[in-house]
């Protein structure tokens, strides 16, 4: 909506006699703050849950150093317990095998193994991943169910033994969050990612293992590795858990982190053969004779259930905003197709009926009557001191004949008597009170001596052609108003050609787009002409809104007029020169746009000329200069949540494509217009900065219309810069 295409170039002069309360609207900035950073913690916490940390098995480095590890533990049993200050390493007893598995649980394969358990009346010892636990809760419980001993297996599979003591801490007490959450139990067995023997142990994980044990957590090894994480085929991995001798052993399975369909034929296997020579297959807490699971307090379970459901509902955000960026990206790319073969169309019919004119008439174009009746010009004028001489002699010089009323709406800066100083032929200043624009114009309007009337913002210089190049589309009888082309006369400076930019694509696009559609919402309060009779059967322009020329529109099409816009019809404007006035400007245009839209929402279910009205332009301004801009931050959040957690280079490429479709509909827009296509070297940077100006108008424009406050009028700052860029006339 913060684009001349969508609401129209707006009059900037006039103001309202009314002194409407200022718009307190501030606390809507603190919402849409907490909003964005409960999204992005949202995006963070599944960042971190599913994409920073991988489950993998070549973490830690070959010849990590391990001169802190103590020989009892080096060399002793894959049971550590260090709790207490005293440091214990014990082995199952003899043929017993404390049956383990990790990094599951999985939804194809830790069902398929504790089938083969249950078939085998086996009991084993899972050491859980807590974001797979958090995506299966159910497998989770049916572990638990069917008699199994859960363990920790951290947060994210993540190397203990290379992490800070912070993330260790997240880790693992993250982990047992998920674990009490869904089972109502805390675990008190510990397998830190990447490790397997004793012997194995490095100085970084025996740190960690330290650290643990002071919160009550019992490591737990492996004295006998299955290797299935290799794939070496389901008979290598029974061999490799063959037991040797009578010894006891700890058993390392995965029933996640891949392909197990090896694991699932070796472990049938592998059982029997345990039973066959008298092993006992059991959990590690049974083989060691301890409890390893208690029930949670009260507190644990309060804390647990949050952090599940903290997790579930970033996924659900993430989910939601998955999807409705891929509706977002189907909007859009459908919004680039239409406008630019409905601009595509408009221009051929614009050539095809030019080319008849000229007298190189085709069989399929009707030639009207040249339009050469004169024409009353209307300009309200409130304090356009800096502007008016300029646009009212470039009025004057107009190759049509034209009646010009100037109407100063109670200026205090002296623009009427500037005016009658010129002493220009054809000129007719009415002075009046203030009363805004719409009142001006309506004054103008009863004071017109002619049946067709421009009306033109005191801040806009023509070009001497343009009212009659303007006016020809009135050979039409259906035809009750005509846009024509504004452009940016104070295009320098970065913020000049960021809005030259959004001005020649929004009236080369979006305008013939809805020129074809017969939907155009707004003739610009900067160049539009309109037939007397059609203004006076709406009642003349309505003073309900901000924004006069779009809820007029609106009323014309309503009242079964055709609105058309002539490319070739040009008046230049100034454009705000800083931010700070950029953003008003916008805001009431926008506030504006929103009024009129809500105010003829009844199109919406008519037929005719207002059907197509409603349902076309306003169903075209609600999705995509309503609800995409309000989707907007959620997308800059999403883009960089995507550089963090997820790829980088793919996430660059799409950012580039859709800046490369941006770039081909702006040069083709350009083109039409035949501008110079020097300044699109600002595109790159008007979609960082330019853009998120846009949307923030947008949400501030929504929330004060949600909130029911009446914005006051903002009137821009002249600069006195008006003129026709030199061979552009």
């Amino acid at each position: 909506m913060s684009r001349p295409s969508e609401t129209g170039v707006r009059s900037k002069g006039a103001v309202p006699t009314k002194s409407p309360r200022p718009a307190n609207v501030r606390a809507h900035w603190l919402v849409l703050l907490a909003t964005l950073l409960a999204l992005g913690l949202a995006l963070v916490v599944q960042g971190y849950m599913h994409h920073l940390g991988r489950v993998g098995y070549d973490s830690v480095p070959a010849g990590a150093p391990a001169s802190d590890v103590l020989k009892a533990v080096s060399q002793g049993g894959p049971v550590v317990d260090s709790r207490g200050g005293a440091v214990r390493a014990a082995s199952p007893p003899e043929r017993t095998v404390a049956l383990t598995f990790d990094d599951g649980p999985d939804p194809v394969w830790t069902p398929r193994i504790l089938d083969v358990l249950r078939r085998h009346q086996v009991h084993a010892t899972f050491f859980v991943v807590g974001s797979a636990a958090a995506d299966n809760p159910d497998l989770l419980r049916r572990i638990v169910a069917e008699g199994h001993e859960i363990g920790v297996h951290t947060l994210t599979h993540a190397d203990l033994g290379t992490a800070g003591t912070w993330r260790s801490q997240l880790e693992v007490q993250g982990a047992q969050d998920v674990i009490v959450g869904i089972t109502g139990e805390a675990a008190s067995l510990l397998r830190p990612p990447y490790s397997s023997g004793n012997a194995a142990l490095t100085n970084g994980t025996w740190s960690a293992m330290q650290g643990l044990a002071d919160q009550g957590y019992l490591t737990v090894l492996s004295s006998m590795d299955s290797e299935d994480w290799r794939l070496p085929g389901a008979a290598a991995i029974e061999d490799n858990l063959d037991p040797t001798g009578a010894q006891g052993q700890v058993a390392l399975m995965h029933d996640g982190g891949g392909d197990r369909e090896q694991t699932v034929a070796a472990l049938d296997s592998a059982l029997m053969k345990f039973e066959d020579e008298g092993f006992r297959v059991t959990t590690v807490g049974d083989s060691m004779g301890i409890d390893s699971t208690r029930p949670a307090s009260s507190m644990e379970e309060v804390s647990g259930t949050a952090f599940l459901w903290g997790i579930r509902l970033s996924d659900f955000v993430v989910t939601a905003i998955s999807w409705a960026l891929v509706a977002a990206g189907v909007v859009t790319f459908i919004r680039a197709v239409l406008v630019v073969f409905f601009a595509a169309r408009h221009s051929r019919a614009a050539r095809r009926i030019a080319a008849a004119g000229r007298g190189r008439r085709r069989v399929d174009v009707m030639v009207r009557p040249e339009i050469t009746e004169p024409v009353t010009v209307i300009v309200p004028a409130y304090n356009e001191s800096a502007g008016i001489e300029a646009a009212v002699r470039s009025i004057v010089a107009s190759t049509h004949p034209v009646e010009i009323i100037v109407v100063d709406d109670g200026s205090t800066d002296g623009t009427a008597d500037i005016v009658d100083a010129l002493g220009l032929p054809g000129v007719t200043v009415i002075r009046k009170e203030n009363g805004g624009k719409p009142s001006a114009l309506n004054a103008g309007l009863h004071a017109a001596s002619h049946e067709l009337v421009v009306m033109v913002d005191g801040d806009t210089v023509f070009e001497p052609d343009t009212v009659h190049a303007l006016i020809q589309p009135f050979s039409d009888p259906r035809v009750g108003a005509i846009s024509g082309n504004t452009k940016v006369a104070n295009r320098g400076g970065i913020l000049g050609a960021w809005q030259h930019i959004e001005y020649v694509v929004g009236f080369n696009l979006d305008r013939r787009l809805f020129d074809v559609a017969e939907c155009m919402p707004t003739v610009p309060g900067a160049i539009g002409a309109f037939r007397r009779d059609a203004l006076l059967r709406v009642g003349g322009v309505s003073d309900d809104t901000l924004a006069e020329d779009t809820d007029l529109t609106m009323s014309l099409c309503r009242d079964g007029w055709r609105v058309v816009y002539k490319d070739d019809a040009r008046a230049w404007t100034e454009a705000p020169a800083s931010l700070a006035a950029l953003w008003k400007q916008r805001y009431r245009w926008c506030y504006g746009t929103l009024q009129a839209m809500w105010k003829h929402r009844g199109a919406v279910v008519q037929g005719g000329a207002a059907g197509k009205l409603g349902r076309r332009g306003l169903g075209y301004l609600l999705v995509l200069q309503v609800l995409l801009p309000l989707f907007a931050p959620v997308v800059d959040v999403f883009a960089v949540y995507g550089l963090i957690f997820l790829d980088p280079l793919r996430i660059a490429v799409l950012w580039f494509v859709f800046l490369a479709v941006q770039f081909l509909m702006a040069a083709y827009a350009f083109r039409l217009d035949n501008e110079r296509l020097r300044p699109l070297w600002n595109l790159p940077l008007q979609q960082f900065v330019y853009r998120q100006l846009m949307y923030l108008v947008v949400i501030q424009a929504v929330v004060t219309a949600l909130a029911g406050v009446h914005l006051r009028w903002h009137r821009m700052e002249r600069y006195g810069t008006l003129r026709v860029p030199h061979g552009q006339s």
